[in-house]
């Protein structure tokens, strides 16, 4: 008898049997047990998950000659022709292969007689979204009023590109990508059934490798059992998959967090003479630093077995701050692997980027900038001060020590190489005095908003407000219409408190709504000057000499709306 691969041997073919989605089963099982069933029924979900498996089922529990429900027999002749793809009145249709309007008429035509062993006339419709629309269009009306002994189910890994008309007759059920555990535990229990000999380790990479499919993951594990000579071992499957063991993925974190960059380059050495998939390890890394993570942050998280106690010393000698820069630099080395000259290079300069941001001794722990930028400032050249710029102070490793405190006694001396720069001290800056007003003077808005130092959306609020009085402790403004749900607390007490420091004064507020948008807010004065500063670059452009030159010699033409201000 010829070889049958694991996917076809241990395909489902019961309810009980499926792994994962039990919210599908729980739903289909009720609607068989109790007769409550609809005429369509649609699954999505990535390749793998069991769409046509649980369609198959579905097919068997409908037409078994035991009766329906959700338990098919799988003995009597209906099953069992289910089972080998022979049963007349199961119609399976590969719409990839079968996009016309011409293939879907048959169906229609064929649809309207009644089924010939079973109860009901059962298509199964693999890959619906590669339809097309004259396809689509042709199903609609059946679809719309089906006769009542047949059943559409309908299966697809994109179910945006369906049109709405046929999302709306149709019960829509998403299966959800399995998760590793749930691929390893079925891997294990087939590789017992089979007698197989195997290593716990290598179905952990398999899982993983699987990427959330089980057939995917089947078709691996067909794969490796091969590659082992009929064994499964972890070796044989790293090498297969080019994977790294945990271990020398933990190694080359160990070194990171020691700042030991001789131990990381050997640590690369080693898991290059694998030839493995860089971009893998770059993921397994990122794993790694997740679970590190959940141990330093989730109180009472436990790691996968076998490997709790180094997760536990990486989290104890790394920083959680310094856990998440790593795990962005992992990403962005993921993502930028294509882009360096060998895939090797782009994968040791991902750990060096993150040797090189790793904090230095005695450092004061500073929030994780989502772009890195080196703490280190360089030396002040002419015409630029060593200040400037406004960046945030790099990490810098190496010398593994804090910069000394210049002597008030000398002169400060330049930055080196890996020290910071000591800042002058400043004075605080004092706050404005009050603003003074006579009496009955209404203060000018716009002048007041910036006074107060409004931000955010209470600076919305206040730029789409006119001042309209101010008497005693109650200021009255007027809001447009379209802003009056805004002036509601939080807000409204923040602009009281802000206004009252400004003018030195206890501050009410009452807002009433404008019949119609101002002319006279400061929002709208802006806009008037915005457009303003708008036209008056545009016309500058037009009357340079040189744009003319090009526009007359050359046919150019200037883009609309590519000009711009220059805001000072």
């Amino acid at each position: 008898m010829s070889y049958q691969v694991l996917a076809r041997k241990w395909r489902p073919r019961r309810f009980a049997e499926l792994v994962g989605q039990e919210h599908v089963v729980r739903a289909l099982s009720n609607a068989l047990d109790t007769g409550r069933m609809h005429h369509a029924y649609l699954f999505t979900g990535t390749r793998g998950v069991g769409k046509t498996t649980i369609a198959r089922i579905f097919a068997k529990s409908l037409n078994c000659e035991r009766g329906q429900s959700a338990d098919p027999c799988g003995e009597c002749a209906v099953c069992t022709a289910v089972d080998a793809g022979r049963f007349v009145d199961l119609l399976e249709i590969d719409a990839a292969s079968n996009t016309g309007v011409d293939d879907v008429r048959e169906v229609i035509e064929n649809a309207q007689y009644a089924p010939t062993r079973g109860r009901f006339k059962v298509y199964l419709v693999d890959e619906v979204h590669m339809l097309s629309k004259n396809a689509f269009n042709a199903l609609l009306k059946t679809l719309e009023e089906p006769p009542p002994h047949v059943k559409f189910l309908l299966a697809t890994t994109d179910p945006q590109k369906l049109p709405v008309t046929v999302l709306s007759r149709c019960l829509k059920f998403n299966l959800k990508r399995l998760l590793p555990d749930q691929i390893s535990g079925q891997m294990d229990h087939i590789l017992k059934a089979e007698g197989i000999e195997h290593d716990p380790e290598a179905i952990i990479e398999l899982a993983r490798a699987a990427d959330g499919s089980l057939r995917d993951g089947l078709s691996l594990l067909d794969q490796a059992i091969a590659y082992g000579g009929g064994a499964l071992r972890a070796e044989d499957v790293r090498s297969m998959l080019g994977s790294v063991a945990r271990s020398q993925v933990i190694g080359l974190l160990s070194a990171l967090a020691a700042g030991d960059g001789a131990a990381l380059m050997a640590e690369c050495d080693q898991i290059a003479s694998f030839s493995p998939d860089f971009g893998g390890v770059l993921d397994e890394i990122a794993g790694v630093l997740h679970r590190v993570q959940l141990l330093q942050l989730v109180p009472g998280y436990r790691g996968e077995a076998g490997d709790e106690q180094e997760l536990a010393a990486l989290a104890q000698s790394m920083p959680a701050e310094d856990v998440q820069l790593y795990y962005q630099l992992a990403l962005a080395g993921r993502r930028e692997l294509t882009l360096a000259p060998d895939a090797r290079t782009g994968f040791e300069m991902c750990l060096l980027r993150m040797l090189a941001f790793r904090p230095a001794d005695g450092e004061e722990s500073a929030p994780v900038p989502s772009t890195p930028t080196p703490r280190a400032a360089p030396a002040p050249s002419a015409g630029r001060s060593a200040s400037g710029g406004g960046a945030p102070a790099a990490r810098a490793s190496a010398p593994r020590q804090a910069a000394p405190a210049p002597s008030s006694a000398s002169p400060a001396a330049p930055a080196e190489s890996g020290q910071r720069v000591a800042e002058p001290a400043t004075a605080p800056v004092p706050a404005p005095a009050p603003m003074k007003l006579a009496d009955g003077e209404l203060p000018d808005w716009g002048m007041l908003i910036e006074r107060a130092g409004f931000g955010g959306p209470v600076r919305m609020l206040a730029m789409h407000a006119t001042l309209v009085s101010f008497e005693g402790e109650l200021m009255t403004l007027a809001l447009e219409p379209q802003y009056i749900n805004l002036a509601v607390e939080p807000m409204t007490g923040q602009m009281e408190e802000s206004l009252a420091n400004a003018l030195g004064r206890k501050v009410r507020l009452h807002f009433r709504k404008m019949s119609e948008p101002s002319a006279d807010s400061p929002a709208a004065r802006a806009e008037r000057q915005r457009a303003e500063r708008q036209a008056e670059a545009e016309q500058s452009i037009k009357d340079d000499p040189l744009v003319q030159t090009l526009e007359r010699d050359f046919d150019a033409r200037v883009v609309p709306q590519s000009v711009r201000p220059v805001e000072h």
